[in-house]
This record gives C-alpha cells, sequence and structure tokens, in this order.
C-alpha cells in the first residue's frame, strides 16, 4: 500500500514538472514581429522589450517607403507571428503580395482622418531605387509625434493580444515610451511657438505631418541630398523664394558640400531633420528626434 501511495505521489510530482516546464516553455516562447520601417521596429522593441524577436530587414542604404523586398524575405513576412505596417501608403510592396490578413497591423488606421493629402504626383530618381513618384498620401505620420504615440498604442495592443500574459509589462514598456514621445512633442511646440512664421525650405516633401501638427511655414522641392542639382532646380528655389524669402533649408541627409555653398551665397544656411524612416548609424529613433529638436532651436531661437 505504501509502496502504491508512494509511487502515486511520484507520479503527481512528475507530471507536475512536466506541466510546468511545458507552461513555462509557451510563455517564454518569443514571438517574431516584422516592420516596414524602423520607427515601428523602434517602438515595438521598446514595448516587449527582450519578449519578442523584432525584425525590419531593409538595407541601410534604402528608404524604405519605396524599398521592394526579394522572394526570400517576402516569405520570412509570411512566417511572422505579427507584421506591423505604417500604412498612409507607405510600403507599397505590401498591397502586391500575399501576406496573412489576420496578423497585419496598420498601426495608422485609427487615425486615418488626419492622413495629409497633396495634389502633386511627381516622378524622379531616389537614390539606388530608381524612378518612383510621390503619389497622394504623405506617410512619414510618426514625424507628428501624437499620431507616433497613437502607432505605439496599436502596437501595444498587437502584442497583448498575441500574448496576455504579458500585459501589464507590455502596458508599462508603453507608458515610458508614450512620455518620451510627449516629451519631444512639448519640446518642439515650445520652440517654434516662438515665431511659427519663419519660412523654412524643405528638400524633399516628407515633412509633411510634421509641418501640419507645429504649425510650421513650410514650402517642398524635391531634392536628393547626394545629386547633383540642375540649373531647373534653382531657378525653380528662385521662384519660390520670390513669394517665401527662406533662409534656411531643411534636408533629410547632408547634402553637397557645393550645394551647401551656393545656398549660403542666397543667404540660405541648411539643416537636417532626419526623418529616421531608416536605421540611423549612430544611436536611435529617440536621440535621433532629440538631435532634431536640437537642430530646430538653432532656426527658432537665433531669430
Amino acid at each position: 500500500m505504501k509502496d502504491r501511495m508512494s509511487f502515486s505521489i511520484v507520479f503527481i510530482i512528475i507530471l507536475a514538472t512536466v506541466v510546468c516546464s511545458h507552461a513555462a516553455g509557451e510563455q517564454s516562447e518569443k514571438l517574431t514581429v516584422y516592420t516596414v520601417n524602423y520607427p515601428l521596429q523602434y517602438f515595438a522593441e521598446r514595448i516587449a522589450e527582450n519578449h519578442t524577436k523584432v525584425v525590419f530587414p531593409a538595407p541601410p542604404d534604402v528608404d524604405p517607403a519605396y524599398w521592394t523586398p526579394d522572394s526570400k524575405t517576402i516569405v520570412a513576412y509570411q512566417h511572422a507571428d505579427l507584421i506591423l505596417l505604417n500604412g498612409a501608403n507607405y510600403a507599397k510592396w505590401v498591397n502586391k503580395v500575399s501576406l496573412p490578413q489576420s496578423r497585419l497591423v496598420d498601426t495608422s488606421s485609427g487615425f486615418k482622418e488626419q492622413y495629409i493629402y497633396t495634389k502633386e504626383r511627381v516622378t524622379h530618381t531616389h537614390g539606388t531605387e530608381g524612378k518612383h513618384a510621390h503619389e497622394n498620401t504623405a506617410f512619414t505620420t510618426w514625424l507628428d509625434f501624437m499620431l507616433a504615440v497613437k502607432q505605439a498604442e496599436t502596437v501595444t495592443k498587437a502584442l497583448i493580444r498575441k500574448k496576455p500574459e504579458l500585459k501589464d509589462t507590455f502596458h508599462n514598456n508603453y507608458a515610458v515610451l508614450k512620455k518620451d514621445l510627449l516629451t519631444i512633442d512639448k519640446e518642439i511646440n515650445e520652440i517654434v511657438a516662438r515665431n511659427r512664421a519663419i519660412p523654412l525650405i524643405a528638400s524633399h516633401p516628407v515633412y509633411g505631418y510634421l509641418s501640419e501638427r507645429y504649425g510650421l511655414n513650410i514650402k517642398s522641392v524635391h531634392w536628393e541630398p547626394d545629386e547633383v542639382l540642375t540649373d531647373n532646380q534653382w531657378r525653380e528655389l528662385r521662384d519660390i523664394l520670390k513669394d517665401h524669402p527662406a533662409q534656411w533649408m531643411i534636408w533629410e541627409g547632408k547634402p553637397h558640400e557645393a550645394t551647401i555653398e551656393k545656398l549660403k551665397s542666397m543667404g540660405i544656411n541648411s539643416i537636417v531633420l532626419n526623418p529616421c524612416g531608416n536605421v540611423p548609424q549612430q544611436g536611435d529613433f529617440l536621440s535621433v528626434m532629440q538631435e532634431n529638436v536640437n537642430y530646430l532651436k538653432l532656426i527658432f531661437m537665433n531669430q
């Protein structure tokens, strides 16, 4: 009888150990999350910490908005637990391939009424990616930090749906990220409030949400920092300056020295406000945005 009881106790202990080990294994199993740009990768990594493997597979030398992954990378997206999309017509390749609808998360779907639309459609060459068109929907939504908060919140909800047992962790991490984003938002508002009417030229139409949120007086051209500018482009700028006497030009990346010098001869200074769509060479999303804030101070706090 004692032997039978001892056996039963040992069996129960073993069974409980197996069940607990299995449950612990299920809890520790990481989600695989693929994103279409770096801001979403940054948000997901901040929110999920080490509970999720977050992958943004675009090469460092491309604009993710116009990049198209190869077939092997598309298969990797298809096998991900979650695919974080930016929405607003970003990453057009998504509409051309078959991706599992149940795993797609459009992080800007909650504020479609705030999308910015433009009438222009300009086709030009952008780095190594060949010709492309700037169509109707502006897509760098995260440059409005209130919208960035909403995108991060959507990421949080998607992660919780997949890992409800980590709800508190995800919520707490989102709260810290939200505070960081709102701090940047407050800083920009305080800086530009000194004189929102200052005329600015943007080298590219990627600052629409930044301009809309913070009331900036920006007119855009379609210049690439790594390209030699044509006479027509310089004439276009002079025409804009007749009614928009800007003394500052905002660039996505550092332009040629010759371009900087020619702009200086026209009384125009150059600064870089990095949209940070791809992984920065140094720092992370938050440090790049803080650097952008510091550059804005050069414009608005030295008037």
